[in-house]
């Protein structure tokens, strides 16, 4: 008997099971555990290659020194969770200079309440954007309605005299 009438294990390509079986199960376990890591190498291009946007965005506010007006505007945006949706319904943040943030409340009673949370708020909003930007808060409540209107003024008792 010659060997060519005995039947063969191997496929058309010369491949056997056992390895197109091996070959399937790297295959699954690269999918599923991940493939071998590849290198970071940056290409040659001139970083011209895809990067995400996020990266790319982080990396610009980075180089432009963007990072403390980029928190200032995560505080205005995220107002009601840093300091929590009851406290936010009854205060703004209306002014940020130099590490001083002006909160206005609604109401006197507000704001001698926020005044009495002063620690707190602070220690949320450091949480919330980082340490050391906002290193003091001012609390004033409603300001009383101006009654200077027009470019000429004249000096004296005001509207009061004007009710009686």
């Amino acid at each position: 008997m010659s060997d060519s009438n005995q039947p063969t294990d191997q496929t058309a390509d010369g491949i056997t099971p056992e390895e197109s079986n091996a070959a399937a199960e790297r295959a699954l376990r690269r999918a599923t555990q991940g493939g071998p890591t590849r290198s970071s190498k940056k290409s040659s291009r001139s970083g011209r290659d895809p990067e995400l946007i996020g990266s790319a965005i982080d990396k610009l506010v980075v180089e432009q020194g963007w990072q403390r007006d980029n928190a200032i505007a995560t505080l205005t945006n995220s107002w009601a969770e840093i300091v929590g949706p009851d406290v936010a319904s009854h205060c703004v943040p209306r002014e940020f200079n130099e590490g001083t943030l002006k909160i206005e409340a609604e109401s006197t009673a507000w704001a001698t309440q926020l005044k009495l949370l002063q620690s707190t708020i602070l220690a949320k909003i450091a949480t919330a954007i980082g340490d050391g930007i906002v290193r003091k808060i001012v609390i004033f409540g409603p300001q009383a309605p101006s009654w200077n209107k027009g470019a000429w003024r004249v000096q004296g008792r005001g509207p009061r005299d004007t009710y009686g």
